[in-house]
């Protein structure tokens, strides 16, 4: 693993680009032997600085789980990353372009849990047993690492490229919809830009949501009760610029929106 100077001087660099809205060059140009769990590393100490300056770990989110999602990136794998309150706004919210760098929107459905979930062996039928509801949302991305030619291990250090998340429609008990079969149609200013079905994220969206249980347990770590999952994208990233207005179109779960200014 990279010693411990290089994980808090890249987490160092990583706060910096989300402050001033920039990117850093791409690690693994830089640290060629950057592995997964220096990236976990690099990650979690990023987490660690965010909840002791007072902001609260309210879900975590999961990339990379749709084939159009690994193609648009290159990656061939999920990653995860931790959603702070202050990274979660209402539907029909206006928000701050600036505040991100790279601003894309991804459509995907959110997992609110009604109890813990631990692995190393869970299944989606302990996903769906521990889901209090499913909900629409949008992932708003924003990178702080230099896009091309990033890897994997990139983005995980860069916390998933999360910037925050939109969520609103209708809360849905799991056990009354066939999720594989949940559809969206993406809009960004009244034109419809993309659509996909939920069984694109590895042919069930919970099993994104189990995947990401047991890789958890791999650091001694688990989803508590109340906790939001950000399940994965079924539709490719679109880019938003300032003034855009985006909405999605769920059908029976209803709608979500969002404007950035």
């Amino acid at each position: 693993m990279l010693p411990p100077n290089t994980i808090t001087d890249i987490a160092d660099q990583l706060e910096e680009a989300e402050r001033t809205r920039t990117m850093i060059p791409r690690l693994t140009a830089r640290y060629p032997n950057m592995n997964f769990e220096d990236s976990y590393a690099v990650q979690n100490e990023w987490r660690r600085r965010k909840v002791e300056s007072g902001r609260r770990l309210v879900g975590r989110k999961i990339g990379l789980t749709s084939k159009v999602m690994q193609v648009a990136t290159g990656i061939t794998e999920p990653d995860y990353g931790a959603i702070f309150d202050d990274q979660v706004f209402e539907n029909g919210s206006v928000i701050e372009h600036g505040r991100f760098s790279n601003v894309r929107i991804e459509v995907e459905l959110a997992f609110v849990l009604g109890s813990p979930l631990t692995g190393p062996r869970a299944t989606i039928f302990d996903v769906l047993k521990a889901t209090e509801y499913v909900v629409p949302a949008l992932e708003i991305l924003s990178s702080r690492i230099e896009m091309e030619g990033r890897t994997i291990v990139d983005t995980i250090s860069d916390n998933a490229a999360l910037g925050a998340m939109v969520y609103g429609g209708n809360p849905t008990d799991p056990a009354t919809v066939d999720m594989r079969w949940i559809s969206a149609l993406l809009y960004r200013n009244e034109t419809i830009e993309e659509s996909g079905v939920a069984a694109a994220v590895l042919n069930h969206p919970a099993t994104g949501v189990a995947w990401l249980a047991n890789k958890l347990s791999q650091h001694d770590d688990r989803l508590e009760a109340g906790e939001i999952v950000l399940a994965g994208s079924f539709t490719r990233p679109m880019w938003v610029h300032k003034g855009d207005s985006v909405l999605a179109d769920y059908g029976p779960m209803g709608t979500i929106s969002c404007r950035f200014d």
